[in-house]
């Protein structure tokens, strides 16, 4: 059976316009719609990249790129085999999938370090620890995550936690405050609206190992088109090595182009973060290739999780990831 007609028995083309269905098929290329976890960025560049310069319809792909944003939940779209591919959170996610047997897996992880960071006034704070004699705006889902950790690995305290409602206002009124963030996002609006520029700590950097920004699918994509998940990872790590080392223009519009908000200054703030601070090519990925993943690594995390109380012992994660796509070294030579 032709990966065409396995993908279609999927319903993998169900978002796909019957036009632009035509025209791929005339082309002998699949169409496949990948769901992102946000609106169109920087974050997302590797996978547009890959669809502006014709890398995933050079192995064989004709991929949309599904926006996600507050009001839309590609997740579950996936899982209805509306889309074929997803672009996950952390390893959290992975795990809470083994423990519900949903058959979600992650077949690579473009983030080796999580985004996630937590701002200080200048000063306030000249390590990690030094967080803990101020007041701290974490939000509901980093407090039931990450906060944890901290909690667990750090001394932090639930005590001095307020909960983030995603205003800074009050963070930039208080000195003695710190803020949840991501990195290429928060600080740069602190700078713009604050007048300055804050301290900011990457939690990757204070051990909270996790994988981010993983490729999902579903078991039976695995099963039934493995030619298509493998074209998709290849081609979103070359794409990701196009976007952080070479001409991204192309990319950069499309990602506007899906996001008017956007615009090219944050673009660039966010790609210098994302390279000076090693989210997408350090740790396994300068051996193993962008989108690199280990048993170590995710084995490590899950036993933090396990001591901070988030995941409980004893959970068979390992059908919620899969190595046999990944580790290729697909696209090194392009950096």
């Amino acid at each position: 059976m032709t990966l065409n007609r396995v993908l279609a028995g999927l319903a993998l083309a169900a978002t796909t316009s019957t036009a632009a269905l035509t025209g791929a098929l005339a082309a002998d290329l699949t169409p496949v719609s990948f769901g992102t976890n946000w609106l169109a960025q920087a974050e997302h560049g590797g996978y547009y990249q890959a669809v502006a310069d014709g890398t995933y319809a050079a192995c064989g792909l004709d991929v949309t790129i599904q926006p996600g944003g507050p009001q839309v939940n590609n997740r579950a779209l996936m899982m209805a085999g509306k889309i074929q591919f997803h672009m996950g959170g952390d390893l959290l996610q992975a795990f809470n999938a083994a423990k519900e047997g949903i058959p979600v897996v992650a077949v690579a992880a473009t983030f080796q370090k999580h985004p996630q960071v937590i701002i200080a006034h200048p000063g306030k704070a000249k390590t990690f620890e030094d967080l803990k004699n101020l007041t701290l705006l974490i939000g509901d889902n980093g407090f039931a995550s990450y906060y944890q950790w901290m909690i667990a690995a750090y001394g932090f305290t639930a005590e001095q936690r307020q909960p983030y409602t995603f205003n800074p206002a009050p963070f930039l009124a208080d000195e003695n405050m710190a803020m949840q963030g991501f990195l290429s996002s928060e600080p740069y609006v602190i700078e713009k609206e604050g007048g300055f520029t804050p301290d900011v700590f990457l939690i990757a950097d204070a051990g909270y190992s996790t994988y981010a920004t993983t490729i999902e699918t579903m078991q039976k994509t695995i099963d039934e088109a493995p030619e298509a998940v493998k074209c998709f990872v290849d081609g979103s790590a070359i794409g990701w090595y196009n976007y952080l080392y070479n001409d991204n223009s192309a990319a950069n519009e499309m990602i506007m182009a899906d996001n008017p908000d956007m615009t090219q200054d944050k673009i660039d703030f966010a790609i210098e973060k994302m390279k000076s601070e090693g989210i997408v090519d350090s740790g396994d990925a300068l051996e193993l290739g962008i989108g690199a993943m280990t048993d170590e690594k995710i084995a490590d995390f899950y036993g933090k999780m396990v001591d901070a109380g988030v995941i409980e012992a004893g959970l068979d994660y390992s059908s919620a990831y899969t190595l046999d796509f990944t580790n290729q070294k697909v696209g090194m030579d392009l950096k």
